[in-house]
């Protein structure tokens, strides 16, 4: 009985102990779940507001003197275009051997000869008369002579119309005005009979021909096409807004037009061109584009001189590319039309921030923009394309391309 009252107490003091422990434990596990739920969003959220700079890449720019040039198209055309036409009659007897399309020809060469008797023996009917009239205009100054005696021993003053028909006076003046009338018509039949040689009216290039041995041409008749060779023209169209930037040609100051490069890059080698100036501009609007046109002028167009052995000839109706050089523009910064944001702004760094800043856009050519207001010299353009641009964000530039990018000009090729 003894032992059994002992071991009671014992068991409910262990029981006790465990309660208490486990009580501990709970306590301890509630107190570590409060402090890390408390503790885990603080952390999360500060690192969610963490802003990074964008690494980006930027150039330095300067303002300095640009000439802009305006990219357009032109058509080939001749400055010399003749339809060549006889001034007589007759049938064609010869042809000259160079008288053939695409051939060349230098300037009084023979071209087409035509059958002449018919005005050989008009110029020797007419000599003929002339001489006669010539004949009877001496024997009439021999009269002339034998009045002029008859009046010295006559010894007597005449009235002057009666003088004058004494002298045979009016005999003479008739005679005279017969000559000249003949000798005129001499003039004319030896300019037929030479017109019977038609011949080139300057160096040329024929595109057509027209006559062969044995047509009997006219004066309204055609012989052949050609054109001149010092000079072929480009007709050029331009819009409106841009002839301001074109220097045309002032011939009351010598002032030559604007350099213009021509090229046809479908055709022609890669770095070949040809160059030509403003001549003048055509004084009305294009009725299809309502384009102004301008015509330029190119040298020795078929490249047959020795300086442009190796450049490519100008063919009549082509279609080419020009480059025509602008007026310059002052003040200036050259920057690629990459750079050119919408709304004419440039995104600049400034204090390691983007500055949205809006710009003044003179020109705009084929791949540059003239900005004369909005920028300054050492402005840092930001290259890199940025998908949301905000004013005020923060960028540091791309280690690699630091140094390179503050030796660089803006956009110059």
């Amino acid at each position: 009985m003894s032992s059994e009252s002992e071991e009671q107490p014992h068991e409910a003091g262990s029981w006790k102990l465990s309660a208490a422990i486990c009580a501990v434990i709970i306590a301890a596990a509630g107190s570590l779940a409060f402090v890390t739920f408390n503790t885990e969003p603080t952390a999360q959220k500060e690192g969610a507001t963490k802003k990074t700079p964008m690494l980006v890449d930027v150039l330095e720019v300067t303002t300095g003197k640009h000439r802009p040039h305006i990219q357009a198209t032109g058509v080939v055309r001749a400055a010399v275009d003749v339809q060549l036409q006889p001034q007589v009659s007759g049938r064609v007897v010869e042809i000259s051997e160079a008288f053939v399309p695409g051939g060349f020809v230098k300037k009084g060469e023979l071209l087409v000869r035509l059958e002449n008797a018919d005005f050989r023996n008009t110029l020797a009917q007419r000599q003929s008369a002339l001489e006669e009239i010539e004949a009877e205009l001496a024997i009439e100054k021999g009269r002339q002579d034998l009045a002029r005696s008859e009046y010295k021993y006559l010894d007597k003053e005449l009235a002057p119309e009666k003088k004058k028909l004494l002298l045979r006076e009016p005999q003479l003046e008739s005679l005279q005005g017969r000559i000249k009338g003949a000798r005129a018509t001499v003039a004319q039949a030896r300019l037929d009979l030479k017109r019977t040689t038609i011949e080139a009216p300057f160096d040329a290039h024929i595109l057509q021909r027209t006559a062969n041995v044995g047509s009997q041409l006219g004066p309204s008749t055609s012989v052949g096409r050609l054109v001149g060779l010092d000079a072929y023209w480009v007709a050029i169209d331009v819009p409106l807004s841009k002839l301001r930037w074109i220097t045309l040609p002032n011939l009351e100051r010598g002032e030559q037009g604007a350099t213009v490069h021509i090229r046809n890059p479908r055709v022609w080698e890669k770095d070949q061109s040809r160059e030509a100036h403003l001549v003048s501009l055509v004084g009305s609007l294009d009725n299809d584009t309502r384009m102004a046109r301008i015509l330029a002028e190119v040298k020795d167009p078929m490249a047959r001189g020795e300086a442009l052995k190796d450049q490519p000839p100008l063919i009549l109706g082509e279609f080419v590319e020009v480059s025509i050089q602008g007026r310059e523009v002052d003040h200036a910064v050259k920057l690629s039309r990459d750079y050119l944001r919408d709304r004419d702004t440039v995104w600049v760094m400034a204090e390691d921030k983007l500055s949205v800043r809006e710009v003044e856009v003179a020109f705009q050519d084929a791949d540059f923009a003239y900005i004369t207001a909005g920028l300054k010299d050492g402005d840092k353009i930001v290259t890199t394309n940025i998908s949301t641009p905000v004013d005020g964000e923060p960028l540091r530039l791309k280690p690699k391309k630091q140094e390179a990018a503050m030796n660089t000009a803006g956009g110059e090729r």
